[in-house]
């Protein structure tokens, strides 16, 4: 099947016919993947975020959730010598 190449703002998409639609199951979001020069299309897998806090839970109980950066960080550079 051909689509054609629609202007959509500063963008370009194309129209998916209704059918193609609810063959794959895509009602409002999908995954676009690259892969050497075909886009892949798949309906999303869920909403963002999904099963984030079941995540956090789990880091907690590995011990796997303490800070990464320092929340003192001298962000505004005040303190910093250049050399």
């Amino acid at each position: 099947m051909k689509a054609a190449i629609i202007p959509v703002g500063n963008s370009k998409g194309i129209r998916i016919p209704k059918f193609v639609l609810e063959q794959c199951h895509i009602k409002n979001a999908v995954e676009l993947e690259v892969k050497g020069c075909n886009i892949i299309i798949r309906p999303s897998r869920g909403e963002p975020r999904e099963g984030w806090e079941e995540a956090f839970v789990k880091m907690a109980e590995a011990g796997d959730d303490h800070i990464l950066m320092d929340d003192n960080l001298d962000l505004l550079m005040e303190n910093w010598e250049w050399s």
